[in-house]
């Protein structure tokens, strides 16, 4: 070896260049291994002594060590531990510049916020899992906790869950049932999980696709409670064959309410909404009627196999060829566009549209792209169905008035109680659990009366009035999902059904269909801003809830602090 420079000549050990084969100065050649058996690139090879640092009691940095020299241009071994360190008070290994936050995963919190908790850390700062579930002395048995976390996430993605609730869902049953570092990963149709059991052995990564969606909170509902009690149960063992069992239950389950039940809720809904609006008694018979039609013809074109995209166009003919109907009719005292609304109210894809919007605002944009495309496929097959049935009624002579929109239609009463039987409807379309119909129902009544003291009674715009009435929806609802340890949407996606841009959409389509370009863009753009006003409202209520409500044992906001991660810089 080359013999040593002064200081001046010297580059710090840091930022030398060397073999990774070369032992460092001092350490002796370790033999050749007479085997060929593997080991840790963490464990030192055999044969491999290193050389003390300084001689037993003299100084640190007296230059004792190999390569000479003093204080601190002294060259030591890389495996020789820092003169003070004591195995039995070791410090913490990688610890941030700001501290690592001390998170206590109490009971007493909903699983949601446990879980969201988890995974908005860093991976190096999330606490060991206290495995809730009992397994055997081997160890869980992976491939199957894996398996049953996939078929979970499966169900609360078809059922229309977030994706950030559903890795939420995914983590704490694989926390529960003792597996560490493990990462999930949701998309629009797929799902997957990766657990690596330690630093040196392979990962374990399963995946699973939805192919198949339905809506169902019923459903929803139970693989909440399943999972509520495979995180949380104290006196009740959920073992992996119960888990799979229940499963198999939830998935056998019925649903709570048949095929003509949902046709007559579609007709109520749009009933209500003609109301809403401005319709009568007739209107209201009218609108239901063209609704119950349109949702019988999309289950003809469901049972023959057509995408929903041609449903979605069948089922809006039938209530905009009746309003048409009644324009021809000359009658002043019915309202056609009424008709025309209810029976969009009861189409446009609410649920779809939150959901995409709640995606994008907690960062997983391809799932969010991907569910705001689905939406746009539904409305374009809304708008062909509608718009082919203007044109026919142009053509045909009928008069329809888009000045309709300024006539003054303030019933305060009825519109209250049009808009809990709206909510009351869309619950049942949405095959809610019983016990939370009357929760929603009144949830939307108040979604309704503060957009009309904002909207009507105090002159704000609408826009930013549906944006405050959607965010107490949001608030309400997390409030009753944590009453209750369940998903907010049961509370949350019916509510909203008052405040959907039904109104907007029709005036839109008709300026189209009566080479109004300008005036049926203008308003078409009014009801995208409308919606999307709705699912920013709902998102933040949510935030807002879950901001000013701590978690309980998460000291110093550590359930807030990780919420950056989405931030561009």
């Amino acid at each position: 070896m080359a013999e040593q420079g002064g200081p001046e000549d010297q580059k710090p050990q840091s930022d030398e260049a060397r073999s990774a084969f070369v032992p460092p100065a001092g350490v002796e050649q370790p033999p050749p291994l007479e085997d060929d058996h593997p080991s840790s690139e963490f464990a030192l090879p055999a044969g491999l002594h290193t050389e003390p640092s300084s001689a037993p009691g003299s100084a640190p940095g007296s230059g004792s060590g190999p390569g000479g020299g003093s204080g601190s241009d002294t060259l030591s071994s890389a495996f020789v531990p820092p003169s003070g360190y004591n195995a039995q008070h070791q410090p913490p290994a990688f610890t941030p510049a700001h501290g690592i936050p001390m998170v206590r995963l109490t009971k007493e919190a909903p699983w949601q916020d446990r879980m969201r908790t988890m995974l908005r850390m860093p991976v190096t700062e999330r606490p060991a899992p206290e495995s809730v579930q009992k397994t055997d002395d081997s160890g869980p048995a992976v491939p199957r906790v894996l398996d049953l976390t996939l078929r979970i996430g499966e169900l609360l993605l078809a059922g229309g869950e977030g994706a950030e609730d559903v890795e939420a869902a995914m983590f704490a049953v694989t926390r529960s049932y003792g597996l560490d570092r493990c990462e999930p990963t949701v998309t629009f149709t797929l799902l997957s999980i990766s657990h690596q059991p330690s630093l040196v052995e392979d990962p374990v990564t399963a995946s699973r696709t939805v192919r198949r969606r339905g809506t169902d909170y019923t459903r929803l509902a139970a693989v909440f409670r399943l999972i509520d009690d495979i995180t949380t149960a104290e006196h009740v063992e959920v073992s992996l064959e119960e888990a799979y069992r229940r499963l198999a239950e939830i998935r056998r389950n019925r649903h709570p309410y048949s095929g003509w039940v949902l046709t007559a809720a579609a007709g109520l809904l749009a009933g209500s909404a003609s109301v809403l609006v401005g319709g009568g008694a007739l209107v209201f018979i009218v609108a239901a009627a063209g609704a119950m039609l349109g949702d019988r013809l999309a289950w003809l074109c469901a049972g023959r196999g057509l995408p929903e995209f041609y449903q979605f166009t069948a089922a809006a003919m039938p209530p905009a060829a009746m309003g048409i109907a009644l324009t021809l009719t000359h009658s002043t005292d019915i309202r056609p566009s009424a008709v025309i609304t209810g029976g969009l109210f009861a189409l446009l894809p609410g649920r779809a549209l939150v959901a995409g919007v709640q995606d994008g605002l907690t960062g997983y944009y391809i799932t969010a792209g991907a569910r705001l495309l689905e939406v746009m496929y539904f409305f374009i097959g809304i708008v062909a169905g509608v718009l082919l049935m203007l044109y026919l009624g142009v053509q045909l002579g009928a008069q329809l008035n888009p000045e309709a929109r300024f006539v003054p239609n303030d019933r305060p009463v009825v519109q209250i109680l049009a808009s809990m039987l709206l909510t009351l409807a869309f619950a049942v379309l949405l095959q809610q659990e019983r016990s939370t119909v009357l929760a929603v129902t009144l949830n939307g009544g108040v979604a309704w009366v503060i957009y009309g003291a904002m909207a009507r009674t105090g002159g704000i715009s609408p826009v930013a009035a549906t944006a405050v009435a959607a965010g107490l929806v949001g608030l309400f609802g997390q409030l009753f999902s944590r009453y209750r340890y369940t998903s907010s949407l049961p509370y949350i996606t019916a509510a909203i059904g008052p405040l959907l841009p039904g109104s907007a959409t029709y005036f839109g389509l008709l300026g189209v269909a009566q080479n109004e370009v300008d005036a049926g863009l203008a308003s078409l753009f009014t009801a995208v801003a409308t919606a999307l006003a709705i699912a920013i409202g709902v998102n933040l209520g949510s935030e807002i809830s879950r901001l000013f409500m701590r978690v309980p044992g998460a000291v110093g906001g550590a359930s807030r602090r990780a919420a950056k991660r989405t931030r561009g810089f």
